[in-house]
C-alpha cells in the first residue's frame, strides 16, 4: 500500500510541477542570493554556465546519420517550435553551430571517436580546432559541453588510452582563452563499461578499463564535469524479457517492485536501478559526489519481427514517463532527489545507421519533421509534438496575483516565493519561454501557480499573504485577478 501510495503521488506532483508556461505567456528574471532569499533583477542577456543546481534538464539528441534530414536552420526550427532547450550533437559541425546561434538553445557538441588521435596527441591540434570551431561562434551559440570521444569502450578501434589525454588537451586550450567554468568537457559511456550491475548496490566498473577509468574520474571532480553514461532499458527487455517485465522498463506505475536485498532499496523502474548501478560503482572507487548525466536514452518506436517491444507505444510511454520523471527531480532510491540532466535519443530517424531495424529507428520526428508520437516535453500529459497542442488539460484551477495588490507586495511575495518557498524560477529569467509579458504582476502569477501547484492546489499554498487569488479561468487570459 506504500508504494502504491507512492507512485500515486510521484504521479500527481510531477503532472503539476510540469505546467507548461509557452502556452500561458509568463516572464522570467534572475536572482541575487541575499539575506537567505532571492531578489529578481532585471538584467541582458548573461553567458551560462555548464553546471547543476537549476532542477534537471531534459534535452534531445540531435543524430545526422541519415541522407534525408532536414537543413540544420529547419531542425534549429523544429527544435524551438517545441521549446527545446538543450540539444546534443556528435562532433562540432560548423553549419550545425551556427545554426544554433542567437537561439537560447544550449548545446552539447561531440569530438568524435576518430578525431582522438590527433587531438591526444598535440595541444596545437586542439588550440587549432578550438580557434577554428568554436571559438568563431561562441557565446552567439551557447556551447556547454564538450563530449571526448563516444562511448569508447564500444568502439571498434580502441582508442580507450587516446580519451584521457584528449580530454586534457581539451580543457588546457579552453582554459587559455577564460572558458573551462563555461564549457565543460567529459566523455560518454556505455553501460558496458560495468561488469556488474544487479543488483544495483552491487555495481562495478569492469577493472580492465581502470587504467583510463580512474584518472578520468579523477579529472571529471577536479574540473567539476559530469559522468556522462549512455542508458537503454529497453536492450534490458529486448535482451532479458523473462527476467525484466515490460511495465518496468517502460517507467509504468504498474510494474511491480524489485527490492535491492543488499540495501532494501525498492526500485520501481529499471532506469533509476541502472543509474543507481552507476553511482555505486562510482561510490566503490570513493567518488561519491560526482553527478551522472544521462546523455542517451531512448526506445524504439519500430523495429525487426523478432524486436517485439519495438512499437510507437511503448516509445510514446517510455519517453513520456521519463519526462515527468526527471523533471520532478524524484531522483533515484540511491539518490533520491538528486537531478539528473537526461537526454532523449533522438530527434529523427537515422536511415543510415547500420544493424537490426530499431537503430534506424528512435526518433521523435520523421525526416519530413512530422512526429511519429504525440509526446508532452513539458511532463503534463501527452501533447502533439507536431502542432504543441494540449491533449491534457491542468486541474482547473490556478492561484495568480491579484489586481488589487501593490507592487510592493507583488515584489515581496515573488522574492518569497522563488527563495524559500523552492520555486523553480528559471523560466521567467530573460530569454526563457515564460519572460513575457515582462511585468511583476505576471511573474508573480507563475510563481504562485508554481508554488500552489507544487503544494497540492489547496487553499493555503495561494495566500501570499492576501494577494494569491484563485482563479478557474486560464491565466494566459488575464494579467492578474481581482
Amino acid at each position: 500500500m506504500a508504494t502504491e501510495v507512492f507512485l500515486i503521488q510521484f504521479l500527481l506532483i510531477s503532472s503539476l510541477i510540469g505546467t507548461c508556461c509557452r502556452n500561458i505567456g509568463w516572464g522570467n528574471f534572475s536572482f541575487n542570493n541575499v539575506n537567505n532569499g532571492f531578489i529578481p533583477q532585471k538584467f541582458s542577456y548573461q553567458i551560462p554556465h555548464a553546471g547543476f543546481g537549476q532542477g534537471a534538464k531534459i534535452g534531445i539528441c540531435y543524430g545526422r546519420n541519415a541522407d534525408d534530414l532536414p537543413t540544420p536552420d529547419k531542425v534549429v526550427q523544429l527544435v524551438q517550435l517545441h521549446s527545446i532547450k538543450y540539444v546534443r550533437i556528435y562532433d562540432s559541425n560548423i553549419d550545425v553551430i551556427k545554426a544554433f546561434a542567437n537561439t537560447g538553445v544550449e548545446l552539447m557538441i561531440g569530438v568524435p571517436n576518430s578525431d582522438l588521435l590527433p587531438l591526444s596527441q598535440y595541444q596545437s591540434n586542439v588550440d587549432t580546432w578550438l580557434k577554428n570551431s568554436i571559438l568563431p561562434y561562441y557565446p552567439a551559440t551557447m556551447i556547454t559541453y564538450i563530449s571526448v570521444g563516444t562511448e569508447v569502450t564500444e568502439s571498434p578501434v580502441n582508442v580507450t588510452s587516446l580519451v584521457v589525454p584528449a580530454m586534457i588537451n581539451v580543457h588546457n586550450a579552453l582554459k587559455k582563452v577564460g572558458l573551462h567554468k563555461r564549457i565543460k568537457v567529459s566523455s560518454t559511456h556505455s553501460l558496458g563499461i560495468l561488469s556488474r550491475s544487479f543488483p544495483p548496490s552491487a555495481g562495478a566498473f569492469n577493472s580492465s578499463y581502470a587504467y583510463f577509468l580512474k584518472p578520468m574520474l579523477e579529472f571529471l571532480v577536479e574540473n567539476q564535469s559530469p559522468f556522462m553514461v549512455d542508458i537503454y532499458p529497453y536492450y534490458a527487455y529486448r535482451d532479458s524479457n523473462k527476467n525484466v517485465s515490460l511495465d518496468y522498463a517502460l517507467l509504468s506505475p504498474q510494474a511491480s517492485d524489485v527490492i535491492d536485498p543488499n540495501t532494501g532499496l525498492v526500485y520501481t523502474n529499471m532506469l533509476d536501478a541502472q543509474i543507481d548501478s552507476i553511482f555505486y560503482a562510482l561510490m566503490a572507487l570513493s567518488f561519491k559526489t560526482l553527478k551522472v548525466m544521462v546523455t542517451e536514452t531512448g526506445w524504439p518506436s519500430k523495429g525487426a519481427i523478432s524486436e517485439t517491444a519495438a512499437t510507437s507505444d511503448n516509445a510514446q510511454t517510455y519517453n513520456t514517463n521519463l519526462i515527468r520523471h526527471v523533471i520532478n527531480d524524484t531522483g533515484t532510491p540511491a539518490k533520491p532527489g538528486e537531478e539528473i540532466d537526461t537526454y532523449i535519443f533522438s530527434l529523427f530517424n537515422e536511415n543510415r545507421k547500420p544493424g537490426i531495424a530499431s537503430e534506424r529507428n528512435w526518433g521523435l520526428f520523421y525526416p519530413d519533421q512530422t512526429s511519429i508520437y504525440s509526446l508532452d516535453w513539458s511532463g503534463r500529459g501527452n501533447v502533439d509534438i507536431s502542432t504543441g497542442a494540449n491533449i491534457t488539460s491542468s486541474n482547473g484551477t490556478w492561484c495568480v496575483a491579484s489586481a488589487n495588490a501593490s507592487e510592493t507586495d507583488l515584489q515581496n511575495a515573488l522574492n518569497w516565493a522563488c527563495g524559500p518557498g523552492n520555486v523553480d524560477c528559471s523560466a521567467i529569467q530573460p530569454s526563457q519561454p515564460c519572460y513575457q509579458p515582462d511585468t511583476t504582476a505576471s511573474h508573480a502569477s507563475y510563481a504562485f501557480n508554481m508554488y500552489f501547484q507544487m503544494n497540492g492546489a489547496n487553499d493555503v499554498a495561494c495566500t501570499f499573504g492576501g494577494i494569491g487569488v484563485k482563479s478557474t479561468k486560464d491565466p494566459s487570459k488575464l494579467k492578474s485577478v481581482e
